[in-house]
């Protein structure tokens, strides 16, 4: 409608609502006498921008049943989000500040409407390790701001680092923006301190507040009993809690979690938003526990830019279920290994020997300076000197380790710059074969950035080694991190104060020698992760090639249980409902809601899951030799009772066998005998026996198909007899090259993508198969009807050999199994999606450790949370 007007009148209704529920001013214009075409347009145009915002399609949202849709986005003449976005389009550009402002607008649109008489509602948005969280939360605090929400609480990790970095980003996106609104209860310099008469401050609704805290025992007690002084005062007082890096000391910590809670309780117009890149443990979280945080009123996904490196841009990963192994991201070429014969020399043995130990600048970690510094250059050649270029030494959590590495460090600086000076030719060779050969390895063509030759590197790199800063950051020190004073070049040394939330301005080089055995926190740990525009090709990664395998392990699991939640947030209609869906896939077994690491229960199902063995132990050679002839009995026990109790299907194709219709007890049977390696963690057979006989108890997984999946039996080949007069000839299934020096092959993948449909009929037009197709089939053909598949796999395994551009090669990444004897036999089962109510299976359920996946792992080297109850020292700050 083009009438000035409604014009006037939708503006004038807008201001309103920012103050009153809708209905209330819908009320209050009819006791005014508005007519109601008008109303009933003023209405349209509401519920249309507040379904537009709902239908974004991204980020992924759900939210609670029955919520008042009430937000209609950000408007011009709000005092907060405009100077912040254009900070965002200065620094960012039009497209990212444009998917920030959307995703920050839909979860504003998931919190309570500031006039709501009393809410306390807790959400989860669900991020990536270094991929903007911080732009979305404080997008999300500026737009409620501009709609009436009066204070903003920020627990900002457990680290001084961090939440001086936090406070400082707030004040100048958002504070420094539109001073006369906001008054800051913290600053730069001073965690929380009380300010007097609480009452009085909270009454006033002149200011909005703003509180950036760590998670610290001695502050939340201080916050908690502010605010119960207050609590008249409150009730007028809408509040939004950010809870950045909210599976950090928040979840089932003896002092932090009830404190937090207790914070909680004393706000009656509260709305928790917890931001994680991990978020398994908190999606683990009891959701009956209305005091406990489990997102029950809302979860969002953020996605990542198309130019993020996150794990498996980085590290690759493994093919998920059906996936087509061709598509899957292989990593880039970046990461470096640190030979184990240095690890010594890098980090102590155990913990008791960080007092008295000294580092050495190994032949990798000076390759890793120089890079750094050649890099750098290479940025300032491109344009960026007045860009912060890092690198980051992580080699303990113990502090003493830290300062040990500054002499060195320093040693190796003032000798490379003296013989930069000098034109030491040694030095300069040096340089330069560094260059060409890393230069080469990714190139800068494929992300658009200019090609830069060495010769173009000497002059920008001498100032650049000259000006490097050195500095130990943990909370002991004095020096600290600071990219508040002008473009830095620093290598920074530390541990938990870098591994949680702190960003590391334009991060270069990373050499990483910490163990960790905890799944989310391995992730978080990865700084390198993130956006690097403008010097994509220049990032490299230290670390020991185990360490590198745990990324690619942890890639993986991270890439297919983001898939799922993502899944599972399209389909479901609450986040209760997605509570029971998490808590039930078998790969949530890796991690864990207790971070005190004791046991709680949890809950699996496998319907709709094909689980597959594809790690095979190769040495030592006698072990090995008896787990495959345990696995090989277990296989001809099954296909004995196959041929005895179900029935021979001719049909399949040569080189194939199949049975129909097995009684599910010689399933069980088998899965009481062959044995699944431990790295397998969602492959329990333990829980596979007890789901089917849950759902044996409903009629369901009665009978089984039993497939062997192997190759046509030609002259030169060895055939494996079945019973019943069948053979087949072995199939090859090659190891990673990664693995090939392990005791244990990973082939990465056992099943080809159309295995599955051995015992289904596929129409004649089907031109393409997924796991959702086969699925599909499956409960139109065979419904409560499980698959067995076994494969023959020959043991030795040899890589294939292509042809490409006229020449044989091997197929790159692959290395032969090389595993003892003639057969390793392979199995998977695929579970069909239940007809009915599926079958929860219960189980203990720990804090993941590595130590089962990798045994090699070592001395752990955990997170240190002692400073969540460390009191505060002299400067006001609690020592962290």
């Amino acid at each position: 409608m083009g009438d000035p007007r409604i014009e006037k009148a939708w503006r004038v209704f807008q201001a309103r609502v920012d103050t009153a529920l809708p209905h209330e001013v819908t009320q209050e214009l009819r006791d005014l006498f508005v007519p109601d075409e008008v109303i009933e347009e003023l209405l349209r145009r509401h519920d249309a921008e507040t379904a537009r915002i709902a239908g974004l399609r991204e980020p992924l949202a759900l939210g609670r049943e029955n919520a008042l849709p009430w937000y209609t986005g950000p408007r011009p003449d709000d005092k907060n989000w405009p100077p912040f976005e254009g900070l965002l389009r200065r620094s960012l550009g039009a497209e990212a500040t444009s998917k920030i402002d959307e995703a920050s607008t839909r979860v504003v649109a998931m919190l309570d409407h500031p006039a709501t008489p009393t809410f306390r509602s807790r959400g989860l948005v669900v991020g990536h390790v270094q991929s903007g969280k911080t732009s979305n939360f404080t997008g999300v605090v500026c737009k409620a701001a501009d709609r009436g929400y009066r204070m903003f609480i920020v627990l900002s990790g457990i680290h001084n680092s961090l939440r001086r970095q936090t406070q400082a980003r707030l004040i100048r996106d958002v504070v420094n923006q539109n001073k006369p609104s906001w008054h800051q209860i913290t600053s730069t310099e001073h965690d929380f301190v009380p300010p007097p008469n609480a009452q009085s401050f909270l009454a006033s609704k002149d200011q909005t507040l703003l509180l950036v805290v760590k998670k610290n025992a001695f502050v939340l007690r201080k916050l908690r009993d502010w605010l119960e002084q207050a609590q008249e005062q409150l009730g007028n007082c809408p509040t939004l809690i950010i809870d950045d890096e909210a599976d950090q000391a928040t979840l089932a910590t003896r002092r932090i979690n009830p404190l937090i809670r207790d914070v909680i309780t004393r706000l009656p117009k509260v709305c928790y938003v917890g931001y994680t890149a991990t978020p398994f443990a908190n999606l683990l979280t009891d959701p009956l526990d209305h005091e406990d945080f489990y997102p029950r009123d809302f979860i969002l996904s953020l996605p990542r830019g198309a130019d993020y490196q996150g794990p498996e841009t980085l590290f690759g990963r493994h093919p998920l279920d059906g996936e087509d192994p061709a598509v899957v991201p292989g990593g880039l070429d970046m990461i470096r290994t640190i030979p184990d014969d240095e690890l010594d020399d890098l980090r102590p043995k155990k913990q008791s020997a960080a007092a008295g130990f000294a580092p050495l600048i190994t032949k990798s970690l000076r390759r890793a300076a120089l890079w750094f510094w050649l890099s750098t250059a290479a940025r300032h050649a491109r344009g960026q000197q007045a860009k912060h270029s890092s690198m980051l030494v992580h080699a303990h959590s113990d502090t003493r380790v830290h300062d040990s590495y500054g002499a060195p460090l320093r040693e190796l600086q003032e000798a490379v710059s003296a013989g930069l000076t000098d034109r030491d030719p040694v030095l300069i060779d040096e340089f330069r074969r560094l260059w060409e050969e890393e230069s080469g390895r990714v190139s800068p063509t494929l992300f658009g950035n200019p090609v830069i030759g060495f010769d173009d590197l000497p002059e920008q790199l001498t100032n650049v080694v000259r000006t490097t800063k050195i500095v130990m950051d943990h909370y002991r020190s004095t020096d600290r991190l600071d990219y508040d004073s002008g473009p830095v070049n620093v290598i920074a040394v530390g541990g938990n104060t870098l591994s949680r939330g702190l960003t590391l301005e334009g991060l270069v080089v990373s050499f990483f020698v910490r163990s960790s055995n905890v799944y989310d926190t391995l992730l978080q740990m990865g700084r390198w992760f993130g956006y690097r525009p403008g010097y994509e090709d220049l990032p490299r990664i230290f670390m020991p090639e185990e360490t590198r395998r745990w990324f690619m392990h942890l890639a993986t699991v991270e890439e297919e249980m983001r898939r799922e939640i993502d899944r599972y947030l399209t389909e479901h209609r609450t986040p209760l409902e997605l509570a029971v869906r998490i808590r039930c896939h078998p790969k949530m077994r890796v991690t864990a809601p207790s971070k005190a690491g004791s046991a709680v229960r949890a809950a699996a199902s496998y319907g709709e899951q094909l689980v597959e063995s594809h790690y095979f132990p190769r040495l030592p050679d006698d072990l090995a030799s008896k787990w495959h002839e345990t696995n090989a009995d277990a296989v001809a026990e099954l296909l004995d009772a196959a041929a005895l109790e179900g029935r021979s299907d001719p049909a399949v194709p040569a080189g194939r066998a199949l049975w129909r219709e097995v009684p599910a007890a010689r399933v069980v049977d088998f899965l009481g005998s062959y044995q699944f390696h431990p790295k397998s963690v969602e492959a329990s057979s333990d829980l596979m026996r007890e789901y089917i006989r849950r759902r044996n108890e409903n009629g369901a997984l009665a009978t089984w198909n039993i497939g062997v999946v192997g190759s046509s039996v030609k002259k030169d080949s060895s055939a494996v007899p079945l019973p019943g007069g069948i053979t087949v000839a072995r199939v090859t299934r090659t190891q990673l090259k990664a693995t090939a020096h392990d005791d244990v092959a990973d082939i990465k993948t056992l099943t080809g993508s159309r295995d599955e449909a051995l015992d289904l009929v596929i129409p004649e037009d089907e031109k393409s198969l997924n796991r959702t197709k086969l699925q599909d089939l499956r409960v139109r053909q065979q419904p409560e009807r499980g698959l067995v598949l076994l494969y023959p796999i020959d043991a030795k395994s040899e890589v294939p050999v292509r042809t490409l551009n006229g020449e044989k090669t091997e197929v790159p990444g692959r290395a032969p199994l090389d595993a003892p004897g003639e057969v390793v036999w392979g199995a998977a089962l695929i579970f069909p999606r239940p007809s009915g109510g599926d079958a929860l299976v219960e189980y203990d359920y720990v804090a993941a450790n590595l130590r089962q996946v990798f045994p090699s792992a070592g001395d752990e080297d955990t997170e240190d949370l002692s400073v969540l109850d460390q009191d505060l020292d002299a400067d006001g700050e609690a020592g962290s």
